[in-house]
């Protein structure tokens, strides 16, 4: 069954908010007391007026498609807070907002929002149509490749002077040395390699047992440098996943696979220079899964939000090489419907099991999604700080990932649970199963964790 226009729940509305302050701040706007004129069509869009200090109300606009927005207020965040009070009032009460015509100042903003949309379309077709100059981009090919080549051949003489010198030598000289070295992976056009050694510079001196991790991921940073350096003679796939670990810009490859794709979860992480927004989709029709990437600047929220329980009508085109679910979203189709209840799901021990198969066509791949069904998250007992999702079928039961997911995010996943068994969306990996959403027995939507 198909629902257009469907209204958002509360939950979905504020994980779309930037931070804190105008999840606060958008809260105390989602009533119907500051806003007139409001009002919503059958195309996503949603429009209102919301009383401010001054004479004039600001003007805000909505498309839920993308979604999008647009304010007249003078916040640089997206969604401001006058957004998100907008969309909590619109999906609370459907009075406050009932279907209607867009006024004239919110159809320009619609018009032109739909015109760009129509003109990057074209373009987009313009320059594939393009002649591309193969030989000018083979050269540029082959001048990265050799820098990179040069970058890992010295990755390679450092990562054996660390050997011979000991690993207990590595916590002396703190981390100047690992960022020299990551400097020059910059140099070399190989950022996934610099990456990777900054994260080595961070596991000296971090607790007990972090010779034996250090010499891990520096095993991992070998095979990654050998690897690279022996490409010709690897399959196409796993040559592609090397590149693509490296750092070699890949784009897209391959025919879009138009789906009903469900918002299984989202969530960002940051470093000094960049926000990362990971969006997990699951396609009802196709049973792939894909994993949607997005930036902003360090500090900034990334673009692209899609509310945890929706389900887009839309085309993915994935990323080549082996084991690896990242995609890129295409045109979208239609307004989000809701989702009709978790994916389908198996066992604890399948999920560690399809990690395992995927190390296979990726030995770099941190974590891979795993829908588990019927299972009872453990909390710690006395003395102990390991909490994990056992399976009611008697199975294996996997640790849960505590140093990659807050406290409160694993009692509220214990609170929805109450001891019965729930469905649970997360990424199993290494370090453990990290819960990103929880549906409870019989539930069609899902609570999110992040």
């Amino acid at each position: 069954m198909t629902q257009q226009g469907v209204r958002w729940t509360a939950e979905q509305v504020l994980a779309l908010a930037p931070d804190d302050a105008s999840r606060k701040a958008g809260s105390r706007l989602g009533t119907a007391g500051p806003w007139s004129e409001s009002g919503c069509d059958g195309t996503g869009a949603v429009w209102g007026l919301c009383k401010g200090s001054g004479s004039r109300p600001y003007q805000t606009v909505l498309d839920t498609s993308g979604p999008a927005y647009k304010c007249s207020c003078p916040s640089r965040k997206f969604p401001c807070k006058h957004a998100v009070g907008l969309l909590l009032l619109w999906s609370g009460d459907d009075r406050a907002v009932p279907d209607g015509t867009a006024p004239d100042w919110a159809e320009q903003w619609l018009a032109s929002r739909r015109g760009r949309a129509e003109k990057s379309a074209s373009t987009s077709t313009e320059i594939a149509a393009a002649p591309v100059d193969a030989e000018a981009a083979r050269r540029r090919a082959e001048r990265r490749a050799e820098r990179i080549t040069a970058g890992a051949t010295e990755l390679e003489q450092r990562l054996a002077d660390l050997l011979r010198g000991g690993l207990a030598a590595a916590e002396r000289p703190g981390y100047g040395l690992w960022e020299e070295t990551a400097a020059r992976m910059v140099d070399a056009q190989a950022p996934g390699l610099a990456s990777r050694v900054r994260e080595l510079g961070a596991i000296p001196g971090s607790g007990p047992g972090w010779p034996t991790r250090l010499l891990e991921e520096c095993a991992l940073l070998h095979l990654l440098d050998r690897a690279w350096l022996g490409r010709d003679a690897l399959p196409e796939r796993l040559a592609a996943t090397v590149r693509s670990r490296v750092g070699v810009p890949t784009p897209p490859q391959g025919p879009p696979i138009r789906d009903h794709w469900q918002v299984l979860a989202q969530y960002d992480t940051a470093d000094a220079k960049l926000t990362t927004r990971r969006i997990w989709l699951y396609g009802r029709d196709s049973g792939r899964s894909a994993l949607i990437l997005d930036f902003g600047a360090a500090g900034r929220a990334p673009a692209l939000a899609l509310p945890v329980g929706l389900t887009i009508d839309a085309d993915v085109t994935p990323y080549p090489g082996g084991g690896q679910s990242r995609a890129a979203l295409g045109e979208r189709h239609g307004t989000p419907t809701a989702a009709e209840g978790p994916p389908p799901g198996g066992t604890t021990t399948e999920a560690a099991e399809r990690y395992g198969r995927a190390l296979l066509d990726d030995p770099w791949l941190e974590s891979c999604a795993a829908t588990v069904r019927a299972a009872i998250p453990i909390p710690p007992k006395d003395g102990d700080d390991t909490w994990q999702l056992a399976d009611t079928e008697g199975e294996l039961a996997l640790p849960m990932a505590t140093t990659a997911t807050p406290r409160s995010a694993l009692w509220k996943l214990a609170a929805v649970s109450g001891g019965a068994p729930v469905t649970v969306f997360g990424e199993c990996g290494h370090r453990g199963f990290t819960p990103l959403t929880v549906w409870p027995t019989g539930g069609r939507e899902g609570v999110g964790l992040t």
